[in-house]
């Protein structure tokens, strides 16, 4: 038999298993060793287990496996993956331990704690347990937080405050723009249409329109409204993040509000986006039209107030009064938007009745991924058609979305991490 062959027998034995190996009938016959094994039993221990079978009683003969409510037992799985698996992956099976298999309540331990990848995933669960956190663990969960945020800022942080400022720049017109790069050719085009001379085609300009490059006062007031019932957990990390980095623009008044059945305002936590996101209490109901009211007050200036809601719009408060509070708000001039995920996470479940109806306000309801934050933000101060924007945005954000390991994951099923890991393998030894 070629090395070539029992190469191919060998990853398909890694990414099939061995209990459905054997149960399909057509066993591959490989004895796995060393390294082999190890990858197996992590993935055995998590994608083996009895939570496969959706809670139903195990078939008979079939192996199982877990890794039980024993934290030594957890920080060695947990060093595995870390060891043989790449930062990507080991954030995906650490998200489907939580969910698969009840490991929660060992994040209340700050030895595991120090063993996770941190994560936004990571993140939003330990939000989610923040108010029972053990003191011991507490600062543990705030390393972890501030680990991801830190890095969440370094990567997103810049983007979006060049596109913000930028566009600030642009929306302050001035008739006396310094620089050639300064003029808005569209429309002091335009605005100099009556001197066309037809006979040489061209346009002579009386007056330039063009941009302000400095930004004394406060230009918009902006205000980031989070939902924070546990589906948007990780929207409330990333706008926790993007609501600190707007908070440092000076030209920017920003505040932002969490709710569920209650409003908290975390304007004043807004220097440190991990106090703000421990201010946060993930769960409960969703109280909508409680949150806007509250957002109301805090306009002082419609026309240059922009409010960003981050929700599902699965409304548990006065849906009709909702509406005409929304309305009401469009009218006087402040932009609405309405963001159904923040988040890397893909296309998000919502409530498709309320979307439309805000769409009939004019308030377009549509998810957007992180690195698109900063270009939405900067189309709303631009006073661009944010329906449009989101349009054109549509197909590139959906493929951002779903990452080659989220994506197959998801389409294979529990066997999505272990079939990934053949074909990173099959890549790796073609890319040689």
């Amino acid at each position: 038999m070629s090395t070539g062959h029992d190469e191919r027998m060998r990853r398909w034995r890694l990414a099939l298993g061995a209990a459905d190996s054997a149960a399909s009938g057509a066993g591959t016959g490989v004895s796995l060793t060393g390294d082999d094994a190890r990858i197996d039993a992590a993935l055995g221990a998590l994608y083996d287990s009895g939570s496969d079978t959706g809670g139903g009683p195990e078939p008979a003969g079939r192996r199982q496996a877990g890794l039980g409510a024993s934290a030594p037992r957890v920080a060695r799985w947990l060093g595995d993956i870390r060891t043989f698996f790449p930062v990507s992956v080991v954030q995906v099976m650490q998200k489907d331990a939580i969910e698969r298999l009840g490991l929660t309540r060992l994040l209340l331990e700050p030895e595991m704690l120090d063993a996770v990848q941190p994560d936004v995933h990571l993140v939003g669960t330990l939000l989610s347990l923040s108010q029972v956190l053990p003191e011991q663990a507490r600062e543990s969960a705030r390393t972890v937080v501030r680990t991801v945020t830190s890095d969440l800022e370094r990567r997103l942080a810049q983007r979006a405050r060049s596109a913000v400022t930028g566009a600030l720049n642009r929306a302050s017109r001035t008739s006396r723009p310094r620089r050639p790069a300064d003029i808005d050719w569209d429309r002091t085009i335009r605005a100099n249409l009556r001197n066309y001379l037809p006979q040489h085609r061209t346009v002579v300009p009386d007056r330039l329109v063009g941009y302000a490059r400095k930004q004394q006062a406060v230009a918009r007031d902006v205000i980031v409204c989070l939902d924070q019932s546990g589906s948007m957990a990780s929207s409330v990390v990333y706008g926790g993040v993007f609501g600190a980095v707007l908070a440092s623009i000076r030209s920017l008044h920003t505040s932002v509000v969490a709710f569920g059945t209650s409003v908290v305002d975390l304007t004043e936590q807004l220097s440190d986006p991990v106090d703000v996101l421990f201010g946060i209490q993930l769960g409960g109901g969703t109280d909508i039209n409680r949150a806007l009211a509250y957002c109301q007050r805090l306009i002082t200036r419609p026309a240059s107030t922009i409010l960003i809601l981050v929700s599902d719009l699965f409304e548990g408060g006065n849906r009709n009064e909702m509406l005409r509070r929304v309305a009401d708000m469009t009218t006087a001039g402040t932009r609405v938007i309405a963001l159904l995920a923040l988040s890397d996470d893909g296309a998000p479940s919502y409530d498709h009745e309320l979307a439309a109806a805000l769409a009939e306000l004019g308030v377009p309801a549509f998810a957007c991924t992180p690195d698109s934050f900063g270009d939405l933000m900067a189309a709303a101060i631009e006073r661009r058609d944010i329906a449009e924007w989101a349009h054109r945005q549509q197909a590139p954000a959906l493929r951002r979305a779903q990452p080659f390991d989220d994506l197959g994951r998801r389409q294979l099923g529990h066997r999505g991490v272990r079939q990934l890991h053949g074909w990173r393998q099959d890549r790796e030894a073609g890319a040689g």
